[in-house]
């Protein structure tokens, strides 16, 4: 691939064609947007006169489909505003614009002969060097390259997207035979690195890998149902969930999200392309499938499938399908021992040997299914992939699989559960016997920081290959180099001069722990190192302060402790923003209340693209106290500074912002916000993440680092809270507010107007801070808010189970 790739084009604007279209936008591509024409005017069109040579009913679809991603949930766009990176078109007018592009993306009706009459065209008008790529999800691509030249071949391959493109980490990429290979690891760098993609090389097989081994899966799960019998629904869902490391829709809900229509048509393209066998009659699709799939019973598409959701007198119900009757009834909450013990037992590895080592009949129906798909996986190495670490990256990024089948077999004892599974009388792929004979009991090990998988080719361990840009935190925590920790936090070096100081409690709530440790984390980061990142790789950066503590303390009337804990935050977080050396805070998924106010010190954010940030403190009845209100503010001074604008405007932002708790929907959403500054930045992949937040670091140190001044805070004063609480009182007598929730807006009016000094006034940081954690005391007080708080822990532990 020479270069990078500044321009792409998409050709079929269907549901996957204008969300990969989307992607690209969101990542900065200009696409072109190609359809078919239209053979007829709609009504609208008819209505307005148009007729069907003009522009607008010629790329109807491509603009339609456009038009649409701003009304799709959820948004494929980061930001509403990328759209216009997108620009329509149609196959007629406008095929000859792909000799201006070097990406081109077929995403066209899953029809081998449509797509080599496609190809025929594409090649005519692509500019030599273009990468051609079919977004197939299992049709053969040396099959679609037949009849294309040698050059057309060279630069093809499958690049399969999972839907919604936006969210799905995987992406297959599937060479053909005559595929230049340096093209195929110049597009897995690129897709990794600009797309923010987990990128897997799949052989040109039915289905490639994520379908072919999830297919497998959910239809074997279905078998063991039927043979067995007396399994409901429910408690096949119970079992193939969270129980074995699998996400909570487990095989039913999954089905329903997927549509049953979709999941026929992908086990169908397996079974016709297969040979006779035992392997043909699992991917034979079941009668029951059969028959929802007539009836239009194709899952959550058409209103119900194996669930159906009501209304009734308590609100609404989920119904759950009984397979033999075909009927629906209010779905049971399976109880079992082996049930009991996966949900008791600590991460995905004890709850799987949890859950297949019971007695009871939902421990055999989980056994059943594994042994199977772990064996089919096994069976598979070679034909649809040489690795098994493709195999089970594709699982965990395709599937949401906590574990992929191999490092699955290594969690419950490779030799052991082989031993079973032959006693069993199921046949063990022959190089799973030979590789368990040679004395290994694994098929991944460490050694000296270095991770090792098996490679069935040579019957040896492979060293995986070091990617500098993916920094792993446990990695580097294995190999000793933590140098400060406690329960909460841990102070990692991550070499070439920069700490990294990692959140790890429980959510990552930040509390006494945490906060202890990035005071200590900052003293030797002045004294030992360059510079400092913030980022940790857990579930989500950070959900906010410890509440439990705080509802505690309210409870108890202990106001001074809360004080005491507030005033702590509060200097910490001054501390961190006043370090010697530059800071920079790289948060992801969601990033909450004091998870915000970590990481607004920072000299620089660089957040993930899929970061939801937010300060969402007035949603329990209080307001930022850590800072965040004096930083929103401080930037709204500076800014008026340089500009010389009006500030009022500015603060009615925020307040607004604050007060109604808004969250973004990205990384981008967060700078329209403003809770991110114009000079913070945002990272599509995560993988790379902590390495782009050591550069950062780096470049900030090496242009002559200076601490942060301390510089003072203008405030819009009693007149500009006057402005802001006439508003909240106009909100409470339209009906939008609450009497508590309009005492909350007037302590936070009064914060963020920076008290009842005059407009214009000038206040210092601290003045701020006091401001803050004085209505914040006041509002702990408030029983409203203790039910608040209450509830949110509630719902909080609610969601966990």
């Amino acid at each position: 691939m020479n270069g990078t790739i500044r321009k792409a084009a998409v050709i079929g604007s269907g549901i996957m064609g204008s969300q990969i279209a989307a992607h690209l936008a969101n990542v900065g591509i200009p696409t072109l947007l190609l359809d078919i024409v239209p053979k007829e005017l709609s009504e609208e069109e008819a209505r307005k006169g148009l007729a069907l040579d003009n522009p607008a009913v010629r790329n109807r679809y491509a603009a339609s489909a456009i038009a649409k991603l701003a009304k799709i949930k959820p948004a494929p766009l980061y930001d509403p505003s990328f759209a216009s990176r997108i620009t329509p078109g149609n196959l007629e007018d406008d095929l000859s614009q792909i000799a201006h592009v070097d990406w081109i993306i077929e995403v066209v009706v899953e029809n081998l002969d449509v797509k080599k009459s496609l190809f025929e065209k594409i090649e005519q008008y692509s500019k030599p060097g273009t990468i051609i790529t079919s977004n197939t999800s299992g049709i053969s691509i040396d099959a679609m390259a037949e009849g294309r030249s040698a050059e057309f071949q060279k630069q093809f391959l499958g690049t399969h997207f999972f839907n919604p493109p936006r969210y799905m980490k995987l992406l297959e990429l599937v060479p053909g035979e005559h595929t230049d290979p340096e093209l195929v690891q110049s597009m897995k760098q690129f897709c990794e690195r600009v797309l923010g993609k987990g990128v897997v090389i799949a052989k040109d097989t039915p289905n490639f890998i994520g379908n072919r081994i999830g297919t497998y899966g959910l239809l074997v799960t279905l078998q063991e149902m039927q043979k067995n019998g007396g399994y409901t629904v429910e408690e096949v869902d119970a079992v193939t969930g969270p129980a074995m490391g699998r996400p909570k829709s487990a095989t039913f809900r999954t089905l329903d999200l997927v549509g049953l229509d979709t999941f026929i048509h992908v086990a169908d393209n397996v079974f016709h392309q297969i040979e006779e066998g035992a392997e043909k009659e699992v991917f034979r699709t079941p009668e029951v499938l059969k028959g929802m799939a007539q009836r239009k019973w194709l899952g959550e598409k058409s209103g119900q499938g194996f669930y159906r959701k009501v209304k009734g007198e308590k609100g609404n119900e989920i119904l759950a399908l009984n397979l033999e009757t075909l009927d629906y009834a209010v779905q049971q909450k399976p109880k079992g021992a082996s049930l009991e013990a996966a949900k008791a037992a600590k991460g995905t590895t004890e709850k799987t040997k949890a859950m297949i080592s019971g007695k009871d009949r939902y421990a055999q129906l989980a056994w059943n299914i594994l042994k199977q798909v772990l064996i089919y996986s096994a069976d598979k190495v070679g034909e649809i992939s040489d690795s098994i670490q493709d195999i089970d990256d594709a699982m965990k990024w395709g599937f949401s699989w906590d574990l992929g089948p191999f490092e699955t077999w290594d969690a419950i004892g490779l030799v052991r559960s082989v031993e079973r599974m032959e006693a069993e009388g199921l046949l063990v792929p022959a190089w799973v016997k030979s590789w368990i004979a040679a004395g290994n009991t694994s098929f991944y090990k460490k050694d000296s920081g270095s991770l090792y998988t098996a490679n069935i080719s040579t019957g040896q361990f492979k060293e995986v290959k070091h990617v500098p840009e993916i920094i792993s935190l446990r990695n580097l925590k294995e190999q000793n180099k933590i140098v400060k920790g406690n329960s909460g936090a841990s102070l990692i070096d991550l070499g070439d001069g920069v700490a990294c100081l990692e959140f790890h409690s429980p959510n990552n709530a930040i509390g006494e722990d945490i906060l202890s440790m990035i005071s200590q984390s900052v003293d030797e980061v002045g004294r030992n190192f360059e510079g400092m990142v913030i980022a940790n790789q857990g579930k989500n950066f950070c959900v906010g302060a410890n509440i439990m503590l705080l509802l505690m303390e309210a409870q108890d009337e202990e106001w001074d402790e809360i004080d005491n804990i507030i005033h702590t935050f509060q200097s910490t977080m001054f501390k961190l923003k006043h370090s010697l050396k530059p800071v920079v805070a790289s948060p992801h998924k969601m990033c909450l209340g004091g998870g915000v106010e970590a990481c607004m010190p920072a000299d620089l954010v660089l957040a993930n693209a899929e970061t939801y940030y937010g300060l969402v403190e007035v949603g329990v009845g209080l307001i930022p106290a850590g800072g965040g209100c004096k930083e929103l503010t401080q930037r709204a001074s500076q800014s008026v500074k340089l500009t010389g604008s009006d500030l009022q405007p500015y603060i009615t932002q925020i307040f607004e912002t604050v007060g109604m708790a808004k969250v973004s929907t990205s990384g981008h959403d967060a700078k329209r916000l403003g809770y991110l500054r114009a000079t913070d930045r945002v990272v599509a992949s995560q993988d790379h993440s902590i390495y782009e937040a050591k550069q950062a670091v780096l470049g900030l140190a090496r242009s002559g680092y200076e601490p942060i001044p301390h510089d003072k805070i203008q405030v819009v004063g009693s007149e500009g809270k006057a402005v802001l609480q006439l508003g909240a009182l106009g909100m409470k007598q339209s009906g939008y507010l609450s009497d508590h929730d309009l005492l909350i807006a007037k302590k936070l009016a009064h914060v963020l107007a920076g008290g009842d000094v005059p407009a214009g006034t000038l206040v210092t940081e601290q003045y701020m801070l006091d401001l803050e954690r004085e209505a914040f005391l006041s509002l702990c007080g408030e029983p409203k808010t203790q039910q608040r708080m209450q509830h949110m822990l509630t719902k909080g532990k609610a969601l966990r189970n």
